[in-house]
């Protein structure tokens, strides 16, 4: 008894409460208890959250860590480039959400690196030409290249281009047949893509017809493209090289748009889902524009507004009677409409083009509300209606798989 009270008077502070644990357990501050002591602690026990230990912020510091280095590691593995950034703030945070609102006004960011990944038989030959007399009236380095029949490239091989394209002198834009180059993989800067596609079998027929009769610059222009080809191919009726599965009109040859945006990992020439979703990451991410070919004077329009340093007057180019004539003369020849069993297969085949066609499709309408320009084609039905649209007034590239064409472009472009 004696001994306990020794230790009240040792602790005067620990005394009510039935023998809990003592508040001071080494001695009263100077001065004395708090008043609050009892108040104070049943307070503070309310208050979880205002605790910390070393394992908690041992905690915070490390998921931060991971964080970073995750925001590092999507920079280095080719986040979008500075410019489409600033794009889609100078167009909103609902750039490709909705469509309400006008754009703000004020001057676009310039960029000084551009990609035109061209797909073949989607209309880039119009856009070539165009960009060769753009090039000398705006004052920018229009890069080409002498490889016209290689999309898919080795590491090295993808190395070698991306450094060649990298030392050009800015401001460059650099446009071939090629599957999509990731930059920052090795190290470069990500340029801004830009690119047209096409309803995919349009495009198809479009290219099956023209390997075989060429177009209307030369009767003998399809002999020197296909030299090769026997006669029973070349007339070939496209009705049995769809019903027979011949491989021309069967997978993996109708998969052809997609992999121009998936990139080149060898699962992108594999027709399936994860192909389709990368090449619709890459569209959101790295390209500024993809449109439409039957809508190519609205995405002139739109290349115009977004890089004017590269297509100021496009679009009055385009719309000269001399330029018409010269369009006019690569359309192709000699081709025929499959029956609607036929083109019903291919559509069945080409499902996974025709989902990402409508993808597309759907955020360059978008885009278009954006800047007011109205769409005069309604949402495409979710299967076709049979019809293949005739052939528009534009000059067509030829297919990657065949020869050079560039001395025709420029013996036009010196007339």
């Amino acid at each position: 008894m004696k001994k306990k009270q020794q230790q009240a008077q040792q602790h005067p502070g620990g005394g009510g409460g039935g023998g809990g644990a003592d508040a001071w357990p080494h001695g009263s501050p100077a001065g004395g208890a708090p008043p609050c002591l009892g108040s104070c602690k049943r307070r503070f026990s309310q208050l979880p959250f205002l605790r910390f230990s070393l394992r908690d912020y041992g905690f915070c510091m490390a998921t931060l860590l991971v964080f970073c280095l995750g925001s590092l590691f999507y920079q280095l593995s080719g986040g979008p480039p500075r410019f489409l950034l600033d794009l889609r703030q100078y167009l909103g945070n609902s750039t490709y959400l909705d469509d309400h609102g006008p754009p703000p006004s004020k001057v676009l960011p310039f960029p000084s690196q551009v990609v035109y990944n061209r797909v073949g038989k989607c209309g880039s030959r119009t856009v070539v030409l165009l960009l060769r007399i753009l090039s000398e009236k705006h004052g920018f380095n229009l890069v080409t290249s002498d490889i016209h029949n290689k999309t898919r490239l080795t590491k090295n091989e993808q190395m070698e281009l991306i450094k060649n394209i990298s030392t050009a002198e800015q401001p460059y834009l650099f446009t071939r047949h090629v599957h999509f180059l990731n930059f920052s993989r090795f190290g470069g800067d990500q340029p801004v893509y830009i690119n047209i596609i096409r309803d995919p079998v349009s495009r198809f027929l479009s290219n099956y017809f023209f390997r075989r009769f060429g177009d209307w610059r030369g009767e003998q222009n399809h002999m020197i493209r296909t030299p090769s080809m026997r006669q029973e191919e070349r007339y070939l009726d496209i009705n049995e090289c769809i019903l027979e599965n011949y491989p021309e009109c069967s997978n993996p040859r109708l998969f052809y748009i997609i992999p121009y945006f998936c990139g080149q990992h060898p699962r992108c020439r594999e027709p399936g889902e994860w192909a389709l979703e990368r090449a619709k990451l890459n569209v959101n991410e790295n390209f500024l524009l993809v449109g439409i070919l039957e809508e190519l004077e609205d995405v002139l329009l739109l290349l115009e507004r977004f890089l004017p340093h590269y297509f100021k007057g496009v679009l009055s180019i385009y719309k000269d009677p001399e330029h018409r004539k010269l369009g006019n003369m690569t359309v192709t020849v000699k081709k025929t409409v499959p029956s609607p069993e036929a083109v019903q297969i291919l559509y069945q085949r080409m499902r996974y083009e025709y989902e990402f066609y409508h993808y597309v499709k759907e955020q360059f309408h978008l885009m278009k509300r954006k800047f007011g320009l109205k769409s005069h084609a309604s949402r495409a039905p979710l299967n076709p209606q049979f019809f293949i649209p005739t052939p528009l007034e534009t000059e067509e590239p030829i297919d990657d798989e065949e020869q050079d064409d560039e001395k025709w472009l420029e013996d036009i472009y010196k007339r």
